[in-house]
């Protein structure tokens, strides 16, 4: 399962870096060994870039229906969670009186990230491909 996990997350360099390890363990000469490593890194940025495509194909989708709420889905998302990120801060300076557990704070942190990291990361790139 870990496997998968690291296909499917960011951790693409550490699989790299753990199927090198068995790489060197079963090729004998280094041109064998550096091939096959840069093949493996070839197609893992490969399938990251295929991925990208993916999103930014929905992500156009959403934008041409004729509904408001597709095409405004990400923005509100994002207005969502910096109210719920401000209200943790205000929680953690002791503005109110309450506690979370940590396992909610690591959820909306992870939320937080994905989700802004891909809104402001794709609206980047949307922008140098217009300039292409």
């Amino acid at each position: 399962m870990s496997i998968l996990k690291k296909i499917f997350s960011t951790g693409a360099k550490e699989l790299v870096e753990s199927v090198g390890e068995v790489i060197d363990e079963l090729h004998t000469s280094e041109e064998e060994k550096e091939q096959t490593y840069n093949e493996l890194k070839k197609m893992i940025e490969e399938y990251d870039y295929k991925m990208q495509q993916e999103v930014t194909k929905r992500w156009e989708s959403d934008n041409l229906q004729s509904s408001w709420l597709p095409r405004n889905i990400r923005p509100l998302s994002l207005a969502f969670l910096l109210i719920v990120l401000t209200v943790f801060t205000l929680i953690d300076f002791k503005y109110v009186n309450l506690s979370i557990k940590d396992t909610w704070i690591d959820l909306w942190q992870i939320l937080s990230i994905t989700a802004f990291g891909a809104y402001f990361g794709s609206r980047g790139l949307e922008k140098i491909n217009k300039k292409k």
